[in-house]
């Protein structure tokens, strides 16, 4: 089940590339939390798609994990400044998703925290397309041990 946190924003009418107050993103946080916890007690697995730019926010899914006895991967799609500038202004010509302020991705960048020392599975933003790069993502993710997240 993929879990996605503008999904559930904008089901409470909430658009978060348009800035959303802290409070808010907790509500957020808490329905999103709700829900993972519930699939995975069924036995579902549970992605969730989300920026995870601080760390906090990243740890606070590994302690859903582990309180629910699943595994837990970080995926990091990795982008660097010109292609994000890019994508933002493609996507303001032909929207083909919510826009994303100038301000709301500023502070993106600004409060990003690497997941170098994490053990992330990264990709390269340009290849997340690409079948040979998710097949690989795919294939380590699998190889995980299955190790409740500690």
């Amino acid at each position: 089940m993929v879990l996605s946190l503008d999904d559930i924003n904008e089901e409470r009418g909430l658009y978060g590339g348009q800035g959303i107050p802290g409070e808010e993103w907790g509500k957020t946080l808490r329905i999103a939390e709700e829900r993972a916890g519930a699939q995975l007690r069924a036995g579902t697995d549970v992605i969730v798609d989300d920026t995870g730019s601080p760390r906090f926010v990243r740890d606070h899914w590994r302690d859903v994990a582990s309180r629910e006895k699943a595994r837990f991967s970080l995926v990091w799609v990795q982008m660097d400044t010109a292609l994000q500038q890019k994508r933002l202004r493609q996507n303001r010509c032909v929207p083909v998703r919510n826009d994303v302020t100038d301000e709301v991705m500023a502070d993106h960048v600004s409060g990003f925290e690497p997941p170098t020392e994490e053990g992330a599975i990264a990709i390269d933003a340009r290849d997340v397309r690409d079948p040979r790069h998710v097949r690989r993502i795919a294939d380590e993710l699998r190889r995980g041990d299955g190790r409740p997240a500690s």
